[in-house]
């Protein structure tokens, strides 16, 4: 106890030095909690793009590329799903809704996608979060859009603007539709995902942007759900949820065997971890660069106590002379290292969670990474741990010299 007090006097008696690197090593955890952090729950987000989905259908390509072009919108498939077969499979028993989707169209290079009210119903993001309407409503009739909120914020539309949506993914419009625009009803609060990016309208004015006629023909039929569905040939994925996991094995299987067209239904659970996996590189680079910063932030540490050991000699011997062994010397500076190591870990830990809980706003609407703001886990403690293991070892070094330098100096040091 006594040498622990006198460690933290000599710490508060080189405060300026001491600060500099109790600063670094703070900066250092931070840095190492927050990457981390941010590593484990873009993982989490990124598998939770899409959540609460049982199976996605589409043509039969691949499961990347099927994921891929039906919910980042990348790329995009040669087929569609018919609509008679997205009609036989999904009145299939088990089956808890539906969700049909149809891309392939533009605003201002911004995707298009035709489905239904379901998908306000029965989308979810991240942990299962609902879409919510930052303003208006989901669209009502024929002639009117959704946008997510990039959308809005990027070409600046609001409530009741009207838009002349493209066929295909140009930037021009049909000259057909110039005199019938779609209009801005509601507008989807941020949720990081391609959600943001895309403009959504009904399935049947997919036929109108396309010069088809069903759409019209239902205009005046009574059930307004039919008429915004219509009757389109072809879609091009749809999304599945099922009242039980054994539904969703049965009926996936009989989807890959299904006999009148070529489909294929995929997990998105599994498919995202596969398509993560691909990109492990970029975990690993995360995981090299928070080392490095921890390493460098303990070698700046050993440098400024073997710098202020040099200049301690006289204090050190000084404390021989009033009957400290070498033992005691060693021991005071070891727990000093450890001292200034934990009060770096403590200081980072608090920079960490302000950080983390001024960022996670701008995260997930810009980034789509969705971060939980909670107690420490045992594998941040761990990490921690391992710092504070490090600061230890690294101090036995100027420990060490300090113990050789009191056997050496004695009463003989020199200013």
């Amino acid at each position: 106890m006594i040498l622990a007090k006198l460690a933290y006097k000599s710490l508060l008696n080189r405060r300026a030095s001491v600060l500099l690197t109790l600063f670094t090593i703070a900066i250092s955890v931070m840095l190492l909690l927050s990457i981390e952090r941010v590593r484990i729950d873009a993982k989490s987000s990124f598998s939770n793009t899409i959540s609460g989905t049982d199976l996605i259908v589409g043509a039969r390509t691949g499961d990347i590329q099927l994921l891929l072009s039906s919910v980042f919108r990348i790329g995009h498939t040669n087929n569609g799903v018919s609509w008679k077969s997205y009609q036989y499979i999904t009145s299939q028993r088990g089956v808890k809704w539906s969700i049909p989707i149809s891309l392939g169209d533009s605003h201002k290079g911004q995707a298009v996608l035709g489905t239904t009210l379901d998908y306000f119903s029965h989308y979810r993001f991240a942990k299962k979060q609902n879409l919510t309407f930052n303003k208006g409503h989901p669209f009502a009739v024929i002639n009117e859009v959704v946008l997510g909120s990039e959308v809005a914020n990027k070409l600046g539309y609001k409530l009741n603007d009207s838009i002349v949506i493209s066929h295909g993914m140009g930037n021009t419009s049909f000259h057909h539709h110039d005199d019938n625009p779609f209009k801005v009803v509601g507008i989807l609060n941020p949720t990081g995902t391609p959600v943001d990016k895309t403009l959504h309208i009904p399935l049947a004015a997919i036929d109108l942007i396309h010069g088809g006629k069903a759409s019209h023909e239902h205009e005046h039929e009574h059930d307004e759900h039919n008429n915004l569905v219509g009757h389109p040939k072809q879609i091009t994925a749809f999304l599945m949820g099922f009242n039980s996991p054994l539904y969703t094995l049965q009926i996936r299987r009989n989807i890959n065997q299904y006999k009148p067209e070529a489909l294929l239904g995929i997990m998105p659970t599994v498919t995202l971890k596969e398509l993560w996996e691909m990109l492990a590189i970029v975990e690993k680079i995360l995981l090299l660069f928070s080392a490095v910063v921890v390493l460098v932030s303990l070698l700046g540490m050993l440098t400024t106590l073997l710098a202020n050991l040099s200049q301690r000699r006289r204090e050190l011997a000084i404390l021989r002379s009033v009957g400290a062994r070498p033992w005691h010397l060693f021991t005071l500076i070891s727990i000093e290292s450890l001292l200034t190591t934990l009060l770096g870990c403590l200081v980072g830990s608090a920079l960490y969670y302000l950080v983390i809980f001024s960022a996670s706003g701008y995260l997930q609407s810009h980034a789509g990474i969705s971060v939980n703001i909670t107690m420490l886990s045992y594998y941040e403690l761990g990490l921690i741990g391992v710092i504070m293991a490090a600061g230890f070892v690294i101090g036995l070094i100027p420990a060490t010299r300090a113990y050789f330098y009191s056997l050496s100096d004695g009463m003989s040091i020199k200013a």
